[in-house]
This record gives C-alpha cells, structure tokens and sequence, in this order.
C-alpha cells in the first residue's frame, strides 16, 4: 500500500478505509501460517493503526505492541477464531494483515 502515498493522510486514510473489508478466519489461516497476521484490539481503531503502519510509525506500534494492543496472532487466539468461524475486520498493509474481532468488543 505504501507505493505512491506521498499523499495527504485524509486521501490514504480514505483508501485504507476502501480496503478494509470483514473475512472469515479460515480465509486467512495461510497468512496467519506464514506469521503475517496481526491481531489489533477492540479497544483501537483498525484503520488508525493501518494508517500508523502504513507510515511506518515506529513510536506508535512500538507503543501499542508494549500496551498488548496490537500483536501477532497467537496460536490459542487462531484456534478460538477457528471454533467460533469467526468473521474479522481486515486490511492489508503489505507485508502485514490486520484483523480486528469486534464481537470480542461486545463480549468483554
């Protein structure tokens, strides 16, 4: 996504916004076995934290992975999203997919 983005943060945001799309988990289960799956809490705004990276915004993932707020997928998480065939907000920035389970959200 980051190719020709010298662009206003409003326009990106925009795409990135276009992008973001819900799936399945199963859909996801090859990214997630090659280790590009990051889980993004409830308590954040999926499309703020793709902007962050798009932009290679170091002090704010270095911030949310120390807070727990955004890691990769786990094995016990991935295994829970397969039991409830979970459907995820994702979006992708190349070389990561981010997903977002919102019903987590109504459930805790």
């Amino acid at each position: 996504m980051h190719e020709n983005f010298e662009v206003e943060p409003d326009v990106l945001k925009a795409k990135i916004i276009s992008e973001t799309a819900r799936i399945h988990w199963l859909e996801l289960q090859k990214f997630y076995a090659a280790g590009s799956v990051v889980q993004v809490s409830a308590q954040l705004d999926l499309v703020d934290v793709a902007f962050a990276f798009s932009q290679d915004d170091k002090a704010a993932v270095q911030h949310w992975l120390q807070a727990g707020l955004v890691d990769r997928v786990n094995d016990t998480q991935a295994q829970l999203w397969v039991e409830q065939q979970a459907e995820l907000w994702a979006v992708v920035i190349s070389p990561w997919i981010l997903v977002q389970d919102k019903a987590a959200q109504a459930t805790h």
